[in-house]
């Protein structure tokens, strides 16, 4: 039963990814002005732009990834906490 729901949740995850990931939407996100620029740019100016766009999508990815190691570390404190006490509420 538990494995039947892990996959029905894996298979919605997979179909909206793919929703997402292919959709035409997704690959018309280029400038026109930004394609233009790097098309007539020499070496040095790809670089930069490369190094830009690392920059502007390490930082907040790796914010998230240190977010969700602290939730998934402190996901059982609270109901370690409330089990302790010993306060006989069950819900």
């Amino acid at each position: 039963m538990k494995s039947n729901r892990l996959f029905q949740l894996l298979t919605i995850a997979v179909a909206i990814f793919a929703t997402l990931a292919f959709s035409p939407a997704a690959f018309s996100q280029s400038c026109a002005l930004c394609y233009t620029q790097a098309s007539s740019a020499g070496h040095r100016m790809i670089e930069a732009l490369r190094s830009g766009i690392l920059v502007l999508v390490v930082p907040p990815t790796l914010m998230w990834l240190v977010i969700a190691a602290i939730a998934h570390a402190k996901r059982n404190q609270f109901k370690h906490a409330d089990q302790a006490s010993g306060s006989g509420s069950d819900w």
